[in-house]
């Protein structure tokens, strides 16, 4: 699909429900992933999952990059959680 890795977890995290993929398409899809990353990476610091506020900015980030593209509001919370897991997982190597 010519996704980094990273952008590949978030594609999949964006697409784990198959009504918002069916909604969006893939290549919106893609576009949200790669904004996600971009993003996500600014922002994340070394404490970013023990420090609440910090992870409070990193979901409102990810909220609004959601809306901004249209992505299904009764979808986002679950989609939100999962780009939250899937940067966690990721961050390590980011740092």
């Amino acid at each position: 699909m010519g996704l980094t890795d990273d952008e590949k977890a978030f594609y999949d995290a964006l697409a784990a429900n198959d009504s918002a993929k069916t909604a969006m398409g893939d290549a919106k899809l893609k576009v949200i992933a790669a904004e996600l990353i971009t993003q996500v990476k600014k922002s994340v610091t070394i404490d970013w999952t023990l420090r609440e506020s910090a992870r409070a900015k990193i979901k409102v980030m990810v909220r609004r990059i959601l809306n901004k593209h249209g992505y299904p509001p009764d979808l986002q919370e679950e989609a939100v959680k999962t780009v939250l897991a899937q940067a966690e997982l990721l961050c390590a190597e980011w740092v």
